[in-house]
């Protein structure tokens, strides 16, 4: 049996979106599963649009996300060159090869004279394709042609008008397409580039590609390569395409829109894990026979199998995927998120390298609390700035006249008689404090904790009192309740 080859062709015009990176990552699940390897192609024929700086984020996303690719940019193999502005002479010979076969044929025809094709079509109630004016032109007829200047593109030659080609799905079954749908389509453009149509067909023959793995915008072009590929002889691998991705009102997932960031790398940049964004994309579509919504690496490369990916569109629903991002962030080793933190914490201007280095134990206390309130580490610096600003309060009049109230001082003396009296400060023990004084003291829960609140933190909500505390220190603690006690007294 032949080893299982399937590639990932992403084009370097923009950079990297949720729909191709989930494209990306079946792809290397479906490799993984069956020990085969994933190829990534540059496809770069648009040469106005490409660029580097576009196949560098598609390679550093990539690398981001855990897919590691086996062969082509940026790893070299045995099947190169693996951008395609550098494999236009293979192009050209397979060009010539199905010219002299007789299998394609030059078009000279006009703009002008497409348009007016396009129009007769029209005005016939047909559906407008070429006509096939240039299908056996004579050498004369072409000398002409090229002394008048135009250039040529090269057309397919379509041989059987009512033949039914049939796309074996894994995913959708067999589909059918006839060939009365389609016309001499261009395989060369007239800049001597070739068409995606045929560029694709090459490579993956000449890289061996076993299974093609796309999004299902590509259906469309499925029977055009069906028809190169036996042209040239060529095997014809599998195909899968991929459900389309919507967003929450149902509509195609956009490239870029005001509610939804697209491009992987505003997910990076936010503070998304790159293990829960893994996790979120693999339910773009597909789900294990056991309905689990939280899975490893290892779990997913197990279960996975194409022919359980749902042919109807997915969803893509940032409600959910902040849900699965918060629960890795809240479940994943400490010191791994607070390095993640610490960036953000640095650009809202809390902390710098010194500060890290004398602070570190105090700083991982305080990321340990803030990342039980966040969806993506970009929150930290909000919901740890409490521990980093001076205090202030959200409504200074509304506390003092809280701090004023019967039974709050007698709160506040015991609380901090208490604390001092622990013989571990540890959030457990804090927080048998709170129970003691509810018990102990003649006043209800809430003049316990949230006049407390109030004068540790300036909020009426917050992280944990016992958190809170453990993080503030005693010391700090307990001058912040004898501030709020002469609040009390000040006109």
């Amino acid at each position: 049996m032949s080893e299982m080859r399937l590639r990932f062709p992403p084009s370097p015009t923009g950079k990297i979106h949720i729909g191709n990176m989930r494209t990306a990552l079946f792809n290397w699940l479906w490799a993984r599963k069956n020990n085969g390897k994933l190829i990534l192609r540059i496809e770069d024929t648009d040469q106005k649009r490409s660029t580097k700086e576009f196949e560098d984020i598609i390679i550093k996303e990539l690398d981001w996300l855990g897919i590691d690719i086996d062969e082509g940019a940026g790893v070299g193999g045995e099947y190169g060159p693996y951008r395609q502005s550098e494999r236009l002479v293979l192009y050209q010979k397979y060009a010539e090869k199905l010219l002299k076969k007789a299998k394609a044929y030059r078009c000279y025809c006009s703009e002008e004279e497409l348009g007016q094709m396009r129009k007769d079509a029209l005005a016939r109630g047909d559906m407008p394709k070429y006509n096939g004016h240039c299908r056996n032109l004579s050498r004369e007829e072409e000398l002409k042609y090229i002394e008048e200047g135009r250039k040529p593109v090269i057309r397919y030659r379509l041989t059987e008008e009512d033949k039914d080609i049939v796309v074996n799905d894994v995913i959708r079954g067999d589909v059918t397409f006839n060939t009365s749908v389609l016309d001499d389509f261009i395989i060369f453009k007239s800049d001597g580039m070739p068409t995606y149509n045929f560029a694709v067909v090459i490579d993956d023959a000449l890289m061996k590609i076993t299974e093609v793995i796309r999004g299902e915008d590509h259906l469309s072009n499925t029977p055009k390569q069906i028809l190169i590929y036996e042209a040239l002889d060529f095997p014809v691998p599998k195909f899968a395409h991929l459900p389309l991705i919507l967003d929450r009102d149902r509509a195609k997932l956009k490239k870029r829109s005001e509610d939804d960031d697209v491009y992987i790398g505003e997910y990076r940049e936010k503070g998304y894990l790159p293990e829960a964004l893994f996790n979120f994309l693999v339910f773009l579509g597909w789900s294990p026979p056991d309905d689990k919504e939280i899975l490893t690496r290892d779990e997913i490369i197990k279960n996975f199998e194409l022919n359980n990916i749902n042919k109807s569109a997915a969803v893509f629903d940032i409600d959910k995927l902040n849900w699965v991002n918060g629960k890795y962030i809240r479940e994943a080793d400490l010191d791994y998120i607070v390095e993640l933190s610490i960036p953000y914490l640095k650009e809202a201007g809390y902390i710098d390298e010194v500060f890290v280095e004398k602070n570190y134990e105090w700083l991982k206390k305080v990321i340990e609390v803030a990342r039980t309130g966040v969806d993506y580490l970009g929150q930290i610096p909000k919901e740890a700035e409490l521990f980093f600003k001076k205090l202030e309060f959200e409504d200074k009049e509304k506390a003092v006249k809280e701090f004023q109230e019967e039974g709050v001082e007698l709160v506040f003396t015991n609380l901090k008689e208490k604390l001092i009296d622990l013989d571990e400060f540890k959030p457990e023990k804090i927080s048998t404090v709170f129970s003691e004084l509810i018990k102990e003291l003649p006043v209800g829960g809430r003049t316990v904790y949230h006049p407390t609140r109030l004068a540790l933190t300036g909020m009426d909500s917050g992280p944990e009192m016992k958190n809170v505390i453990y993080i503030l220190g005693i010391e700090e603690t307990i001058n912040r309740l004898d501030k709020a006690l002469m609040m009390r007294y000040k006109k």
